[in-house]
């Protein structure tokens, strides 16, 4: 393998796992914004109140975006194994 491949797979995976973070983030994000201003406007400070529901909701949206970073990661690693198999 060349180092240009090689360089090639390393940004194609980081790609793949900025892809793969980023609707679980920004769910994140979305739940903590809505919850911090819950509390600014109720004054309620409670600590749970801000990591359950964010929990929650990251499961949630791990569990419905599953089936498509499946799909998305098993073509990378068939391109993975299709290159490694040509090594040999």
């Amino acid at each position: 393998m060349e180092q240009q491949e090689i360089l090639d797979l390393i940004t194609e995976a980081i790609w793949i796992t900025v892809q793969i973070s980023t609707p679980i983030m920004l769910i994140g994000l979305v739940v903590g914004v809505l919850i911090a201003l819950l509390q600014a406007l109720t004054q309620v400070q409670e600590i749970t109140l801000v990591f359950v529901p964010k929990i929650l909701a990251i499961f949630v949206a791990i569990a419905v975006t599953l089936p498509s970073f499946a799909l998305i990661l098993i073509a990378f690693m068939e391109r993975l194994a299709d290159k490694i198999i040509g090594i040999g």
